[in-house]
């Protein structure tokens, strides 16, 4: 098991609730501006655990979940980079197609529409993590969990 894998395995679930945070950055669509963001966050010990790139003609919209958010959002104030912080629900799946088919029908039963979705570069008791960002957070996480799902917080992902 990889450093990385086992990073996320490791730590237990909190009853302080707090929800996983993402953020998103605008940068200009240019070679290595994504790199360059990644290698910020490093230099500052701060992890990415999992991202999502929208790309347009002039500008890239980058979602990231990071180890430490609001670290992460004062260094890109601090750099000058417009970001902005919304909760997102990220649960644990097991492998293949049909726990994914279920907790989505899960998602469905509750009436939550899903916005945008991504995998994440960790995993936690070996299993593979989903995000969501869904129209209400609180309603999808209760309905992924009464039908047993796992529904991470921000303390499972951060050191």
């Amino acid at each position: 098991m990889s450093s990385k894998t086992s990073f996320v395995s490791s730590l237990s679930t909190t009853n302080a609730r707090s929800p996983v945070r993402q953020l998103s950055v605008f940068l200009h669509n240019r070679v290595g501006a994504f790199l360059t963001l990644v290698k910020l966050l490093n230099d500052h010990h701060i992890e990415v655990l999992g991202f999502s790139l929208q790309d347009s003609i002039d500008l890239t919209l980058v979602r990231l979940i990071v180890s430490d958010p609001e670290s992460a959002k004062d260094l890109f104030d601090e750099q000058g980079h417009s970001c902005a912080i919304k909760t997102v629900v990220v649960v644990a799946l097991e492998e293949g197609a049909p726990d994914l088919c279920q907790a989505l029908a899960s998602l469905l039963a509750a009436e939550i529409n899903i916005h945008h979705s991504y995998p994440l570069l960790v995993r936690h008791q070996d299993k593979p993590l989903l995000a969501l960002c869904v129209e209400d957070g609180e309603v999808g996480e209760e309905a992924l969990r009464k039908t047993g799902y796992q529904v991470l917080c921000q303390n499972d992902l951060s050191r």
